[in-house]
């Protein structure tokens, strides 16, 4: 799967420190993985949540964070739309947001 910000993980990385290790072994484990279905996906990430839009949300460090990625399967690539703390992912619509962090919709 191709990731097209790789700097908006390392930039929430930076960030969250306390989710650093765990932010960065998704990216690793996702940039290797070839999902074709949202059922892949759920196959290798049990606790991950489909979502409207083409959305997955992942659970990281945990579940004390979310991190939410917009999902083209035809052309295996990604695109990191919100990551955050569980509190800060219940202030937003992770169907609409955008990786500004602005909901539209």
């Amino acid at each position: 799967m191709r990731i097209f910000n790789k700097s908006a993980i390392e930039r929430y990385a930076t960030a969250y420190a306390p989710a650093r290790d765990s932010l960065r072994a998704w990216y690793a484990e996702a940039a290797q993985a070839v999902w074709m279905t949202p059922e892949q996906v759920k196959a290798q990430f049990p606790k991950a949540s489909i979502i409207a839009n083409n959305r997955v949300v992942f659970d990281i460090a945990g579940s004390g964070y979310r991190l939410v990625v917009s999902m083209n399967y035809k052309f295996q690539s990604a695109y990191v739309k919100f990551f955050g703390t569980h509190a800060e992912y219940d202030r937003i619509d992770a169907a609409s947001v955008d990786h500004t962090g602005v909901n539209h919709g």
